[in-house]
């Protein structure tokens, strides 16, 4: 029985392309680089804020690649829920979980401010016992520092926990971690890059996510 559901975020929980493509394109804009097409952005999320703001601008230098990212927060903390909006079946697969009584998780590379108020505003009825964003003094997923810490806050055997996400990136985390995974394919990546990546299962649907908590369900 899986007692612990550890959920990553973007791609997975919520699309969140929109909001996100609009924020780099304001940085961009605002330093006079050119900007984006909104899907492009599905081939540069994934590694947390900074990295998205180096590759949507790879010649930058350091110090360009901080003012891009003040700027990206500037306007994201102010409109990180306009576009933003759960994956059809999201919600109910959450209360489900609750329900039948499997702790639920939110590990994201994105930073800690955004990912609090992003979960808590679409998911105000869910108790997380754990949402965790990226920190200054931890290094984003792949490395599976983010799990552990979720681990330590609620203790979990590792046998009893899935990772749930739509990136090579977090099938790679749950396999440093140790942890079974399931790559979902409604997300920003394709389920050949799952595949790929060595996913335990991909799913199509969030329901399907319950055929892997227990042979008793």
């Amino acid at each position: 029985m899986k007692k612990l559901a550890i959920f990553d975020l973007d791609g997975t929980l919520l699309n969140t392309i929109y909001d996100l493509g609009e924020a780099v394109n304001y940085a961009l804009r605002k330093k006079g680089f050119a900007q984006h097409p909104i899907p492009a952005y599905n081939y540069m999320v994934g590694n947390g804020v900074r990295k998205l703001v180096e590759r949507a601008q790879p010649d930058a230098d350091s110090e360009t690649v901080d003012e891009l990212l003040s700027l990206f927060k500037e306007y994201y903390d102010r409109n990180c829920t306009v576009d933003t909006k759960p994956y059809t079946g999201i919600p109910e697969l959450l209360a489900e979980l609750e329900k039948r009584g499997v702790a639920i998780a939110v590990a994201s590379n994105k930073y800690q401010s955004a990912t609090e108020k992003i979960v808590k505003h679409f998911f105000p009825d869910i108790n997380f016992v754990s949402i965790q964003g990226q920190q200054p003094d931890r290094p984003t997923k792949p490395d599976p520092s983010i799990v552990f810490s979720i681990l330590s806050e609620h203790p979990t055997p590792k046998s009893e926990v899935l990772y749930v996400g739509d990136s090579a990136v977090d099938m790679e985390t749950a396999r440093r971690a140790c942890v079974e995974s399931i790559g979902v394919s409604w997300g920003f990546r394709s389920a050949n890059e799952l595949r790929e990546a060595h996913a335990d299962h991909i799913v199509s649907s969030p329901y399907e996510i319950l055929n892997y908590l227990s042979d008793l369900f």
